[in-house]
This record gives C-alpha cells, structure tokens and sequence, in this order.
C-alpha cells in the first residue's frame, strides 16, 4: 500500500511534533501547517488522504477553513478530524454539522488517533463512494447524474438531485432545515429555510413514479425537519 499523507494543522509545534512523531511511527507521511493560509496551500498543492485540523488557528478558526474545504467539490470528499480542548456539545455539534467526519478532544492518546485515521481512510477508500448508490431499486448514479428505477431513468432538477444525493449519503438522520440549506445550497448562500420545503416537495414528487412510488424515503421529523429511512417501506 503507498503511503498516505496526513496534513496536521495547528498552530502549536509541540503537538504538531508530537502527532508527527506517531504517525511517522504508524508509517504515514506527515505534512505540517500552522495557520489556515498555510494549510489552504498545502491541500491544493499536496493533496493529502486525510485532514487533522485544531478548531482554534491565528487568522481565524478551523471551522472557517472546514466551511471552504466542503464547498470545493474538489476537496469535500477529504477526510477531516477536528482536534480541539472544546468539549460542549454544542461545538461538537458544530463541527461535525459543517462537515467534519470525526472529533477529538485535547488531550487524547495518540493510538485512539491513528485508530480513527485507519478507520476513516478504509470508508474513504472502500470504493464505496457516492458515484453510485441504490436503496431498494432506487439507484442514483453521481457521475451522470441521473436517478434509475430498473431501467427507467427518472426526471428532477438538479437541486432535487443534490437533496437526494445527500440524503442517500446521510439516511436514518434528521436534519434541520438549516443544516440542509449548509449541505445542499453551501453556507454561503442565503436563501430562506421556507425553500427547503419546496424543493423536498419537488423531490417527493419526482420519485413517484408509474413503477413505485418511493416518496416515502423522505420523512419530515416533526420539530426539527427531514430524514432519509427505508425503514417501514
């Protein structure tokens, strides 16, 4: 196996020493940066397997970088585990809602890091990605972009496509209408809650189709918003 590369962002040396150090160990390939600016750079040029990214960075937060990394389509799909001392729920909530896939807590040993890391990269490079993904003979193909029930293709616009496409990625959990419009639309973009709902009437009518009706995937969770289950079909 080639060795993987993990970008190590934090601004302080003796972590950054002491994670290099460990994963050196576990044989991977290290990469430093300590501010965000930096970090950017690296990811462009270096292109590494997997991110470790401190919350707290001079020039702004990890959570800031996290936010642009998931809306470039060219970097949404790399791994990252945020490495910070805040423990409240809230900001583990936070950080995992903008895109991160793993959380840990300063101080933490580093055999349960390279575990997550291990773990991470083996879902990353299972090949189970989401250029094709099927949920009871729903099948949504990523590279043309186009729903099949058997071998009949099924008609949506693309924001129903991206909104299934995540769901089909994300099911069996509730998301707020917030968190849809930060998944979907981008965090950058300002558009009212209200649109979510009529697009995921849109997509609901979509998947009603002459063969089956498959509406039913998407389920509103009252008081919070939607979720995508197979479960009771």
């Amino acid at each position: 196996m080639s060795e993987r590369t993990v970008l190590i962002v934090d601004d302080e040396f003796a972590i950054r020493d002491m994670l290099r150090m460990a994963l050196e160990i576990a044989e991977y390939r290290c990469i430093e940066a300590e501010s965000i600016q930096d970090a950017y750079t690296l990811i462009v040029d270096e292109r590494p397997d997997i991110i470790l990214l401190d919350w707290m960075l001079p020039g702004g937060s990890g959570l800031e970088l996290l936010r642009r990394l998931k809306r470039d389509e060219n970097t949404e799909e790399v791994p990252v585990i945020m490495l910070t001392a805040k423990t409240t729920e809230d900001n583990v909530i936070q950080g995992l809602d903008v895109g991160a896939d793993d959380y840990l807590t300063k101080p933490f040993a580093p055999r349960e890091l390279i575990a997550r890391i291990r773990a991470l990269l083996r879902r990353s490079g299972s090949g189970q990605d989401q250029g094709r993904m099927e949920v009871n003979g729903l099948v949504l193909d990523g590279e043309s972009r186009r729903i099949f029930v058997g071998d009949n293709a099924i008609d949506m616009g693309p924001t129903e496509f991206n909104l299934l496409q995540f769901f089909m990625s994300h099911p069996e959990r509730a998301y707020t209408r917030g968190q849809l419009l930060d998944q979907v639309w981008g965090a950058n973009v300002y558009v009212e809650e209200r649109t979510v709902d009529v697009h995921i009437r849109r997509l609901r009518k979509a998947l009603q189709t002459g063969e089956a009706d498959y509406s039913g995937l998407i389920q509103t969770v009252r008081g919070t918003g939607y979720r995508f289950s197979s479960r009771g079909l």
